[in-house]
């Protein structure tokens, strides 16, 4: 259970660190779709796409969504595109349940950057696995995380366990996060754990820095418990099946 390696510490500025690793079998269960369909697999960490500066700003974005619900347990979900929000132990959905009122929490600048960074986060991707940008979509769920150390009260508050986004998600083929806050700095414990065989390695989080890997078992992975602080990020995702892609979230 022991971190083995540490891919990218919270100290270091990475241009860009890519790791290439065998491709699992998952993708062979679903539609291929030629020039997406991850061929090379692997994991990247970056701080060159998104700056301090723009990773604050969208962290203030999330803190003001998350405040009008929270989660009972550590861990609360926004999602701009289904309006999906972690209250109490359910979700509700903002647009229905705040309505007119979501004008005064969100602003088209806010929405307009979200956009920007997570066409930017796109196209590095595409670049880092030699495909073409324009063959991936946006899938569902891609959602802003806030954890902290409160006790779990429902399995939605759970999110330490070891999973595999392609088989928890069919639609996901490349996973990003972006992180919104520092490792050691605004939180302890919570850094993201690639489980290989016989080791583990690490990415310790670092306000703009976005890390990405293929959705399938290649990359199996967790997240620490949290123990102080609070750890947030944003996780966005891609499917090369256009019939899994959803728009980008607007302000209505």
């Amino acid at each position: 259970d022991e971190v083995t390696e540490v891919l990218a510490h919270r100290g270091e500025d990475l241009q860009d660190k890519f790791v290439e690793v065998p491709c699992s079998e998952d993708y062979d269960s679903h539609k291929r779709f030629e020039g997406c369909t991850p061929r090379k697999c692997g994991r990247g960490v970056t701080d060159a796409v998104i700056t301090r500066e723009e990773a604050e700003r969208i962290r203030r974005i999330a803190e003001r969504g998350l405040s009008l619900g929270g989660s009972d347990g550590g861990a609360s979900i926004l999602d701009l595109h289904s309006g999906a929000l972690s209250l109490g132990k359910h979700f509700v959905n903002l647009y229905r349940y705040f309505e007119d009122k979501i004008q005064d929490i969100f602003t088209e600048e806010d929405f307009a950057l979200y956009r920007d960074v997570r066409h930017r986060i796109q196209q590095r991707i595409a670049q880092a696995f030699g495909i073409s940008s324009t063959s991936m979509y946006l899938t569902k769920p891609t959602f802003f995380s806030k954890i902290n150390n409160t006790e779990a009260k429902t399995t939605h508050d759970e999110y330490w366990h070891p999973h595999v986004d392609k088989v928890t998600y069919g639609s996901f083929d490349y996973t990003s996060l972006l992180y919104l806050s520092d490792y050691t700095e605004d939180f302890g414990g919570g850094r993201f754990v690639f489980m290989d065989a016989g080791s583990n390695k690490t990415v310790e989080p670092r306000a703009g820095r976005v890390s990405f890997f293929t959705s399938g078992s290649e990359n199996l992975h967790r997240v620490e418990k949290v123990h102080w602080g609070t750890r947030y990020a944003i996780t966005i995702s891609f499917t090369c099946n256009p019939d899994h892609g959803i728009g980008d979230p607007v302000l209505t």
